[in-house]
């Protein structure tokens, strides 16, 4: 088993089309940090490209249990739906 590192990383090229969809809204802000720092592979500040990237497995994990196929790259309306619902969530969570 080989890890994987550098730009041929799936989820490097999605860093910043979201970076954009998501400084254009700002309330997801913290959001998006609560789910990158969730994701993030541990030790992710060692090894190149030096981006807090969820694990190669657990990339394709959730890629197939979304879309079916572990190569699959989902949409940023996909990605602000889904940190619009943990947002959603959240704060029912906590009753704010």
């Amino acid at each position: 088993m080989s890890e994987s590192t550098g730009p041929s990383r799936p989820a490097v090229s999605l860093v910043p089309v979201v970076a954009r969809a998501i400084g254009r809204r700002p309330w997801l802000w913290a959001t998006a940090l609560g789910t990158v720092w969730r994701l993030a592979e541990p030790g992710w500040w060692r090894r190149a490209p030096h981006l807090p990237l969820p694990n190669d497995h657990l990339w394709s994990f959730r890629m197939i249990t979304a879309y079916g196929r572990a190569n699959a790259q989902p949409d940023v309306e996909d990605i602000v739906a889904y940190l619009e619902w943990c947002r959603s969530a959240k704060r029912h969570r906590f009753g704010r």
